[in-house]
């Protein structure tokens, strides 16, 4: 469907009708100052602001033995986040509590917060349970690695909380084990990623962080493990990651020709929607876009230079449509995230 053709249809969501699938309900936000780190002792309570990424290019470099896909990825943490508070719960306790904002995430070791705190007690051996109380705003099914930013949360708060056992390193190394995009948080907040996604390489930022990002998702989510069983190795980009990398450091913009993503076009063919969606956004923000693309497997549009969401967007029929602002941000070593406070 050619992208000016969308909102010529009836008053109906391009999206409804695959709404059944969804798993999130999606709203338009925007964006506000979240949580300020504290520094705490062991035995203090510690509020975190738990942040997301977007990947400003992703190749599919093979297909591995173990089922797994070699990746080579730019990935950028922004300030579009959860906040996540922490305390250890009294001596003697077996099983950690998790209170979540979202009823639809399962609050066992099905959720990448228990798994984390297994994790972080069957690394260090330290005993402590935690209470971890959850305000969720980034979607899932987004392909922005909130599950995954919030397991890095956790690592980092439970290894303050029991008195630093672990170096940095050591959390970036143990992450692999329950997740391939975890890794990437305990980066600066710009990094390299190959493997699987977890081997992972500091670098610049390659925009300043300032640059206005503009994140659009419809209220469909998109399986990962599906997408990459879809990817049609033939249709893959040929582009030098390293190349692509190169040329978005010298350049300091993000152009269409650099920010690729093989995940697209399986994500595109199980929902033309999120195709057509991407190339409205094109049409009507060639004035102040310059680049757009999905991060991730899906489903989110990323738009680069503006944060001001095209006025089609405000019409009814997009109206289930999460459209949120946001920023890159880096930290500091030692420190965790903090959001960029910049307004909507």
């Amino acid at each position: 469907m050619p992208a000016n053709t969308l909102h010529r249809q009836q008053q109906v969501s391009p999206f409804e009708s695959k709404q059944k699938i969804s798993t999130v309900s999606c709203r338009v936000i925007q964006r506000a100052s979240r949580s300020v780190v504290v520094y705490a002792s062991a035995g203090d309570r510690l509020s975190l602001f738990s942040p997301s990424k977007v990947n400003l290019f992703l190749r599919v470099v093979q297909r591995r033995e173990d089922g797994y896909h070699d990746l080579a990825s730019l990935f950028h943490v922004i300030d579009l986040g959860d906040d996540m508070e922490f305390s250890k719960l009294p001596a003697g306790s077996s099983v950690d509590k998790l209170v979540c904002s979202d009823p639809t995430i399962p609050h066992d070791d099905r959720n990448l917060v228990i798994k984390a705190l297994n994790l972080f007690r069957r690394k260090t051996g330290k005993q402590e349970c935690f209470e971890v109380t959850l305000e969720k705003r980034v979607p899932h099914g987004a392909g922005l690695g909130g599950g995954s930013g919030n397991a890095a949360t956790t690592l980092y708060a439970a290894n303050q909380l029991t008195g630093r056992p672990a170096s940095n390193a050591d959390l970036l190394t143990w992450s692999g084990d329950i997740g391939s995009d975890i890794s990437v948080f305990f980066s600066n907040g710009a990094a390299y990623c190959t493997g699987r996604g977890e081997i992972v390489e500091d670098v610049q930022p390659p925009l300043p962080l300032n640059t206005p990002l503009l994140l659009v998702k419809p209220p469909v989510g998109l399986s990962t493990p599906a997408i990459f069983k879809a990817l049609d190795w033939n249709r893959r980009s040929t582009a030098d990651p390293l190349q692509l990398l190169q040329e978005m450091t010298q350049q300091k913009k993000l152009t269409p020709e650099v920010c690729v993503n093989d995940l697209e076009q399986p994500a595109f063919d199980n929902l033309p929607e999120l195709a057509d969606l991407k190339q409205r956004l094109i049409a009507e923000g060639s004035d102040k876009f310059s680049a757009v693309f999905m991060t991730g497997s899906g489903s989110t549009i990323v738009c680069v230079g503006s944060d001001a969401a095209p006025q089609f967007l405000s019409d009814e029929h997009y109206r289930q449509l999460f459209v949120s602002s946001a920023r890159l941000i880096i930290r500091q070593p030692g420190a965790w995230y903090v959001p960029s406070g910049v307004a909507a």
